[in-house]
């Protein structure tokens, strides 16, 4: 039995479809319904995060009230991005207004690809993500249509669905929820096989799987479940379990985080923990900075499962930058962990042997407590 009733911190991917039921204007009540259940949840200890499709449609509903039937399809990029600068704030204030009768706050991050390929930007983009969870906000991530449209150039995420995946990455979630019109992945398209069956359980990305997948059926959204199989594959190699279902399921969001089976689910094929091993030691390269800690600290590393603190670093060995995956070493030189540094070495070099409090007061700024968190962190 695949459980995971442990899982705290969920994403959740509303589609375009899902959020519009097929129409070109924000579909109020579905919506409605989707934040009950994310307050709920909220309410019972869990961390949600959620990724939003939408905005070009709630922008096209915006701009043309007399007009609702426009053919996206027929026009240029430039006037797609228009959309969603229109849009996203009619977007994010339906999402305000409905968190509100929760006495649930939003706050609104729209990012594109590259912005979690830099690590300096993942790094940014990780902490603020920590800091709206820890008080109690809900984060509203999309991604921003209007500079990332260029699908030749690889930047768009295919109606969130890989991005929803990256950020589940990013932000360690023990939990990846795509939520759509459809109820799963299906053995071919539903839409035109009304013989096909629905596939419960993923554990291995064929070709044959693949091959079946098929683009967004209707042009409104610009996903479809060929990108559901591409996020699952990516999920799958990350260690993070991910649904795919329909969110016009009563209390769908709620029963899969109770473990209640639903839909399809894409079974990792490794642990988390080993997929982020992994991940960080492939960063590694041959002029890696390098940091010596004390005895107190490899214990703490080794043993405790605890982030690196500025108090237990000797000194700087080797210099690098914000984002580097660098060597953490004993004073015998035996290699301790490898992880992303949250500081310049300049900046560590001033916070050495200093407590955590004290960062701010010294560098003048502050970047977190700890010099590389337990979760960007790979020991050995």
């Amino acid at each position: 039995m695949d459980r995971h009733p442990k899982a705290r911190r969920i994403v959740v991917k509303l589609g375009t479809n899902l959020l519009t039921r097929g129409e070109n204007q924000l579909d109020i009540p579905t919506i409605s319904r989707l934040v009950d259940q994310i307050a709920s949840l909220t309410a019972n200890g869990k961390e949600i995060l959620v990724i939003t499709s939408g905005a070009v449609t709630a922008g096209k509903k915006t701009l043309f009230k007399k007009q609702s039937k426009i053919n996206l399809a027929s026009k240029t990029i430039s006037f797609k991005q228009g959309l969603a600068a229109i849009g996203q704030p009619e977007l994010m204030m339906a999402y305000k207004r409905l968190f509100e009768k929760h006495n649930l706050n939003v706050g609104q991050i729209l990012i594109t690809r590259t912005d979690l390929n830099g690590r300096k930007r993942y790094l940014n983009f990780r902490n603020t993500l920590e800091t709206l969870l820890s008080s109690g906000v809900i984060p509203i991530i999309n991604e921003n249509d209007v500079v990332a449209v260029d699908e030749l150039a690889g930047d768009n995420f295919g109606d969130n669905d890989q991005l929803s995946v990256l950020v589940a990455n990013a932000i360690d979630a023990e939990l990846l929820i795509l939520l759509g019109e459809v109820e799963g992945y299906y053995s071919d398209d539903p839409f035109e096989n009304s013989h096909a069956n629905l596939v419960p359980k993923i554990n291995e990305i064929t070709d044959q799987l693949k091959s079946a997948a098929k683009d967004s059926h209707d042009g409104i959204g610009s996903g479809g479940m060929k990108s559901k199989i591409d996020a699952g594959e990516l999920a799958m190699n990350s260690g993070i379990p991910m649904y795919i279902a329909s969110g016009y399921v009563d209390n769908v969001l709620i029963d899969i985080s109770n473990d209640i089976h639903i839909g399809t689910l894409f079974k990792p094929k490794v642990s988390r923990r080993e997929a982020r091993k992994r991940w960080i030691l492939t960063g590694r390269t041959k002029k890696t900075g390098r940091l010596v800690i004390d005895n107190g600290a490899y214990k703490a590393l080794k043993h405790g499962g605890n982030s690196l603190l500025p108090t237990g670093i000797i000194k700087v060995s080797k210099p690098f930058v914000r984002g580097d995956i660098i060597e953490v070493v004993k004073e015998d030189e035996t290699t301790v962990a490898w992880g992303i540094t949250n500081y310049d070495s300049t900046e560590v070099e001033q916070i050495k042997g200093e407590k955590s409090e004290s960062v701010e007061n010294i560098l003048g700024h502050f970047y977190g407590s700890e010099v590389i968190h337990r979760n960007n962190m790979s020991i050995v």
